[in-house]
This record gives C-alpha cells, structure tokens and sequence, in this order.
C-alpha cells in the first residue's frame, strides 16, 4: 500500500473513531456522567484528522506542481 493510499485509510479510520467520540459525548451528557476526559475523548482524533485531511487537501496542488516542474 503506498502514502497515498495508506493516508486516505488513516483518514477514514480516523473520522469513525472521531464519530464514536461524539456519539459517546453525546450520551454521556444525556446520561449526565460528562467528564472533561470524556469531551477530550473527540478532540485527539479530530487533531489527527486535521493533518491527514490538509496532507490530503494539499496532494493534488502537489502534482499540478510537480507535473509542472517536470515539462518546464
């Protein structure tokens, strides 16, 4: 599996777990056990997700790029 693809998956992964989170956020609240611990539970993939997501934003203006640089 190469880079791309390998963050693409990570990607993906990542938007499950950070979608587990808040559903877990979200009854806990209901239930009313909402610790700090538990909020903070969706913030470490969301974090995750935001440098794989602007890798992923940015790869295609990359290739432009370097498609570019290569007939020039």
């Amino acid at each position: 599996m190469n880079w791309n693809k390998w963050m693409r998956q990570t990607h993906r992964w990542l938007s499950v777990a950070f979608t587990a989170a808040v559903i877990i956020n979200i009854v806990a609240i209901v239930l009313g056990k909402y610790t700090r611990s538990i909020g903070l539970l969706a913030v470490f993939p969301l974090i995750l997700q935001l440098f794989t997501g602007l890798y992923l934003f940015v790869l295609p203006y990359a290739a432009k790029w370097r498609t570019a640089r290569r007939t020039a």
